[in-house]
C-alpha cells in the first residue's frame, strides 16, 4: 500500500548529486509506488468485470471464472510490491522511513483486506477445481468472505484511486534529461508477464467452468451476496469517506 499525500516529496538526507544511495533510495521508492499503481490500475478493470459478470450469472458466470483466475496474476505482483514496501520499511530502510507509513485506517485495514481477498480468490479457484457437486463448504466460504471483501477492498480503491492515475502517468512522461526513475520497461514488463501467467491459468482450468454454467441455469438472476456486499461497501464508504485520507 502507499503512502502519504501524492504532493509530498521525498528529500534525501543528503546532497542528492553527491550520495547515489540517496538518489537510488528514491528512485526504489517511486518505482515501487509506480510499479503498484500500476499493478493496482489492472485489478481494478479486473474487479469491476467481476462484479459486473456476477450480476447475471445464467451468462457471465464464464466470464467470472475466467477473470477470477486471471486476476491472479497482477494479484501477485500487487502483494509483492506491497509486501516489498513493507519490508523496507520496517527493516529500516531509509528512503522508505523518510517515505512514511500508509495512514493509520489503511495500516489497519490492511491484515483484513488481505485475509478476505486470499480467502475469496482461493475458494474461488478452489470451486472451480471441485465443481458444483463436490463444492461442499466452499462455496458458503466464498459467498460469506465477498461480503466482507466487498467492503474493504471499497474503502481500499476510494482512498488510493485519486493517485493512481498520476502515478502511471508520470511513468510515461519524459522529463527533461531523460526518465528520473529507471525501470519503466521492467515495471511494465512484470504486468504484461503476471497477466500471461494469469491468462494461461485460466484457459488451463476453464473446462471447470462447464458444470458451474449448468448450475447456474439454476441458481439466481442477481447473486445475493452482490446486492447484500455492495449495499453494505456504500453505508461503510458514506460513513468512513476514505477520500479525506489524503
Amino acid at each position: 500500500m502507499k503512502s502519504l499525500s501524492d504532493n509530498e516529496s521525498v528529500r534525501p538526507s543528503g546532497p542528492t548529486g553527491m550520495d547515489g544511495e540517496n538518489d537510488g533510495g528514491r528512485s526504489g521508492v517511486v518505482g515501487n509506488e509506480r510499479l503498484t499503481a500500476l499493478a493496482g490500475a489492472v485489478l481494478l478493470v479486473l474487479i469491476l468485470v467481476e462484479i459486473v459478470s456476477t450480476v447475471s450469472l445464467h451468462t457471465g458466470i464464464a466470464i467470472h471464472i475466467f477473470v477470477g483466475v486471471l486476476l491472479t496474476g497482477p494479484l501477485v505482483v500487487k502483494l509483492g510490491s506491497t509486501g516489498y514496501r513493507f519490508l523496507c520499511y520496517y527493516s529500516g530502510s531509509p528512503a522508505f522511513v523518510r517515505r512514511g507509513p500508509p495512514r493509520l485506517p489503511l495500516r489497519m485495514l490492511a491484515p483484513l483486506l488481505l485475509a478476505t481477498t486470499l480467502v475469496v480468490i482461493g475458494s474461488g479457484i478452489g470451486l472451480v477445481v471441485t465443481g458444483p457437486a463436490q463444492a461442499g463448504p466452499l462455496l458458503p466460504m466464498h459467498n460469506l468472505s465477498v461480503l466482507v471483501w466487498l467492503s474493504m477492498i471499497a474503502i481500499h480503491v476510494f482512498a488510493y484511486i485519486w493517485r493512481t492515475p498520476g502515478l502511471i502517468v508520470d511513468d510515461w512522461r519524459k522529463p527533461s534529461g531523460g526518465s528520473l526513475v529507471p525501470g519503466r520497461g521492467l515495471r511494465l514488463g512484470v504486468n504484461l508477464g503476471a497477466l500471461l501467467v494469469g491468462a494461461v491459468a485460466a484457459i488451463i482450468l476453464f473446462p471447470g467452468a462447464t458444470p458451474w454454467g449448468v448450475w447456474s441455469q439454476t441458481g439466481q438472476t442477481i447473486s445475493a451476496p452482490l446486492i447484500v456486499g455492495l449495499i453494505i461497501a456504500t453505508l461503510i464508504l458514506l460513513v468512513t469517506r476514505p477520500l479525506r485520507w489524503r
